[in-house]
């Protein structure tokens, strides 16, 4: 599917581009940096370091806020999704109307690997389609299903990223790993399919980045993630039990000191 297909259906029933944008993530597009995060849970107070953060509006979907950041000489617009590929993947849909030249998605991440300790930095360098929503925007036919597909970011912004949080995670003895991520829909039920996951050759898995890279390739936006490992599902540190409180501040202090310095020399 390409992304003429995507505008000119919502067009054939009466929206406009600008209506496309609004309803997606709450502004219009003028409004819409070069730069964005896209962040499923986490909002800009959560990385205070990026910068000074305007509010600016909320979508027709509450779980959906919109931020303008300054930060030295990067203008950074910061959208708060909400949790799951859906709406994910329609906000990351409604930027192709707008400037958006380049996304950075940040959040958080299961571990499936023990080497992979929880707050440590993963890059994903693929996510594997077990989402339901990206299979909207894979092809033209709902037929065919694309279900375990890998799905890749931007091979340009992930070799910058990766070279960054390499030189930041150094600099500051924080450990990151490269990651093979599986995107599914379910917290709860991911569980039973783990055996399965693994066998993949997944060490990580989240919810959003599948869904999140295929929509940023049809709207011809360069994308590429940071993950913040929130829980470890070998080691029995889910995130439902047996987190302890050391590896939770470890985990929080790198998402506010790392995170900013990755995003920030990222974007200038």
């Amino acid at each position: 599917m390409n992304y003429a297909t995507i505008i000119n259906g919502m067009k054939r029933f009466g929206s406009t581009e600008k209506d496309i944008c609004v309803h997606g993530i709450g502004i219009p597009p003028e409004q819409v940096h070069e730069n964005v995060i896209l962040a499923p849970w986490w909002e800009p107070s959560s990385l205070p370091d990026l910068g000074k953060a305007e509010y600016l509006s909320e979508s027709d979907f509450s779980a959906v806020k919109v931020w303008n950041i300054v930060a030295d000489k990067a203008k950074i617009t910061y959208i708060k999704t909400g949790i799951g590929a859906p709406v994910l993947m329609d906000a990351m849909l409604s930027l192709g109307v707008t400037k958006c030249q380049k996304v950075i998605f940040i959040g958080s991440a299961g571990s499936l690997d023990e080497k992979i300790g929880i707050g440590d930095i993963v890059i994903p360098e693929f996510s594997i389609c077990g989402d339901g929503a990206s299979r909207y925007i894979a092809t033209d036919n709902l037929k065919n299903d694309y279900w375990g597909e890998k799905v890749y970011p931007d091979f340009e912004l992930l070799s910058t990223i990766k070279s960054i949080t390499g030189s930041v995670c150094e600099q500051n003895n924080v450990k990151w790993h490269l990651g093979r991520n599986f995107s599914i829909d379910t917290i709860v039920a991911q569980f039973a399919h783990i055996d399965t996951i693994l066998n993949m050759n997944c060490n990580v898995i989240e919810m959003e980045t599948a869904a999140a890279f295929r929509a940023a390739k049809i709207a011809n936006i360069s994308i590429a993630a940071i993950f913040s490992v929130s829980d470890n599902t070998i080691t029995k540190k889910s995130l439902i039990s047996g987190r302890t409180d050391q590896e939770m501040n470890y985990r929080r202090f790198v998402r506010r000191n790392l995170f900013p310095k990755i995003i920030l020399k990222t974007f200038l």
